[in-house]
């Protein structure tokens, strides 16, 4: 006979007992995602300061929030009569349809904000609306509407932040963290909005004020000076869709995401399909652990993003989000591998001097002119391709007619002028000294031209008269037995010449002049560590960088000023010519003037 089991009595429970919460306790639920900190509370009075047509917004805080945020604008004002509704849940001038909430423009919508911010502190609520002649006050949901004095805008207060919710109190940071959250969505809100001018006191002190501007000098205000020099603007439109703003070079990257600003509609947004983008675009010339510095607005119809994922609302979903993901990669890839040469082209001119009054110095003896006469230009690139070492070049260059340095404008590098114990190439230009790395510039110039080179199919290899044999340990043996299919894509033969020993039989041409032993002993380690089926496929990019690495001209090695002109030119038609493929810088410029600085001239 089958038994029954017998609940237990604590959960057997009456019928009926399903009620409906009390709009309180409705509204300290939703305050749980709305109001995380004093942080949140602010930004979502900043967005409805905004929402209403601010010019000038200021904020006042005390103890990092918790004990007073006070937020007052110039805006348009709330009339007498929605001043109670204002603070209800779910009542909201912004939108009044499913239509208007798929196609969300203000920064509020969800009318649930200030009832939750109430529900958990103590608000006054004081505004003007332009239609009246003075102001009206409300303190609470509740209570009386009377009136008050007030120019003009509207003046809100949240004092005593969880006071009736001290469980929660206890999970808030201390004061300086508070406040730091506080003074970063107030930055974020400026660089959305550089037009309108914000000021920012706590405890009584002038934190930040800043006036109106425009975008540049709006975020040379919030991010910092150090930026600037390292940042590429960018500007690009497919469809509805438009991706403008500033990135950072890798020169720049951070060890965290501090300076990664992402908007959409003007709104702030933490979205991973967006970061993944951006990441990728980095990916080719930021390794390690470093991240990218950028800030960045997208624009595009509102109907094609959802705004209402979460009550913070700074997550969205796109409805193609494939199509925004590959238009802010390519977006972003373009500009960061923009040649040197376009990019000063795109760029607004600003020399030191004027062109007029620059002179470049004479370079005697030489058996080559250095100047960017075309067909110079076409000799260094064909050089370029058939080898990839100082020392096939100098054969090459040394080979090459004679060009007048009249004959082309004067290039963005500049012209060499020495190198400095076989590492750096000095060079002037038209602004005034060029320093580059020329171990970190040919690297960045030969992987690119092995990805091209791999790219339009099987790289073109070059076998060795005399195979190199090399000793190898048994884990090297073993991976050039399991890896062969990958070598021979990447354009190495190498086998088995013994029981130690590995015999080199055939090197890509590109990398023909470079140290064989070395660079297969790195591709073997790396293909070791990340073994994989199509690991060119997957790993393609690390392994030509590895290659390149090792194919580039070394340091402490002479050139002549042929080979370093040869160099400068191919940066300037070399895509991510400004950095290495680790993110350092390969070159820096010094300005006349600052070299004027550094020997106090004209003082």
């Amino acid at each position: 006979m089958r038994k029954v089991p017998i609940l237990p009595e604590a959960i057997i429970r009456p019928m009926g007992i399903i009620k409906p919460l009390p709009d309180l306790l409705i509204s300290q639920i939703a305050a749980g995602e709305v109001v995380e900190r004093p942080a949140s509370v602010l930004k979502e009075l900043l967005e409805n300061s905004l929402d209403a047509g601010a010019t000038r917004i200021d904020v006042q805080l005390e103890e990092g929030g918790v004990r007073l945020i006070r937020v007052a604008d110039d805006g348009s004002g709330i009339a007498p009569e929605d001043l109670p509704p204002a603070l209800a849940r779910h009542a909201t001038s912004k939108i009044g349809s499913l239509d208007d909430l798929e196609r969300v423009a203000s920064f509020g919508f969800r009318g649930e904000a200030l009832a939750s911010i109430a529900s958990v502190a103590r608000v006054t609520l004081t505004s003007r609306h332009g239609t009246h002649t003075h102001a009206f006050r409300l303190r609470g949901e509740g209570g009386a509407v009377e009136p008050a004095a007030l120019a003009a805008g509207t003046v809100i207060e949240v004092a005593d932040l969880y006071f009736n919710t001290p469980a929660r109190r206890k999970f808030l940071k201390t004061e300086a963290t508070e406040f730091a959250h506080c003074d970063e969505v107030l930055r974020r809100m400026a660089l959305a909005r550089p037009e309108v001018a914000f000021s920012l006191s706590h405890n009584g002190s002038i934190k930040r004020r800043l006036a109106s501007a425009d975008f540049s000098r709006r975020a040379r205000e919030i991010i910092g000076d150090e930026f600037f020099p390292h940042a590429r603007p960018l500007d690009a439109g497919a469809g509805p869709l438009r991706l403008s703003g500033l990135a950072a070079l890798p020169a720049y990257s951070r060890s965290g995401r501090d300076e990664q600003y992402f908007f959409v509609n003007g709104r702030f947004v933490r979205d991973k399909l967006l970061t993944h983008a951006a990441r990728q675009a980095w990916a080719d010339i930021l390794h390690g652990q470093r991240h990218p510095a950028y800030v960045l607005f997208l624009e595009l119809d509102p109907a094609g993003v959802d705004v209402n994922v979460h009550p913070a609302k700074t997550e969205v979903r796109f409805r193609d989000a494939r199509g925004i993901h590959q238009f802010v990669f390519h977006a972003l890839q373009r500009t960061l591998a923009t040649p040197l040469s376009a990019a000063e082209a795109a760029a607004p001119s600003t020399p030191a001097r004027a062109p007029e009054a620059f002179s470049y110095a004479r370079q005697a003896g030489l058996a080559v002119g250095e100047p960017a006469a075309r067909p110079y230009l076409d000799f260094a690139r064909s050089a370029f391709d058939a080898v990839a070492t100082a020392e096939a070049l100098r054969i090459a260059v040394a080979q090459a007619p004679t060009f007048s340095a009249e004959a082309g404008a004067p290039p963005l590098l500049g012209y060499a002028v020495a190198q400095i114990h076989g590492v750096y190439i000095l060079a002037q230009n038209a602004t005034g000294l060029v320093l580059v790395d020329m171990h970190a510039a040919h690297e960045r110039i030969l992987y690119e031209r092995l990805k091209r080179s791999l790219d339009a199919g099987p790289p073109a290899t070059q076998a060795l008269l005399v195979p190199l044999v090399l000793s190898a340990s048994e884990a090297e043996m073993a991976t050039a037995a399991e890896q062969a299919e990958a070598l021979a894509e990447l354009g190495f033969a190498v086998a088995a010449a013994g029981p130690r020993e590995l015999a080199v039989r055939a090197l890509p041409s590109l990398l023909a002049g470079g140290n064989p032993v070395d660079l297969v002993r790195s591709l073997l380690k790396d293909l070791a560590e990340h073994p994989a089926s199509r690991v060119v496929e997957t790993r393609r990019n690390e392994l030509l960088a590895t290659m390149a690495c090792h194919g580039a001209v070394r340091a402490h090695r002479t050139l002549g000023l042929a080979e370093m002109n040869a160099l400068l030119r191919q940066m300037e038609e070399t895509e991510r010519a400004d950095q290495c493929n680790h993110g350092r810088p390969t070159w820096v410029q010094l300005s006349m003037a600052e070299l004027d600085k550094l020997f106090m001239r004209g003082r």
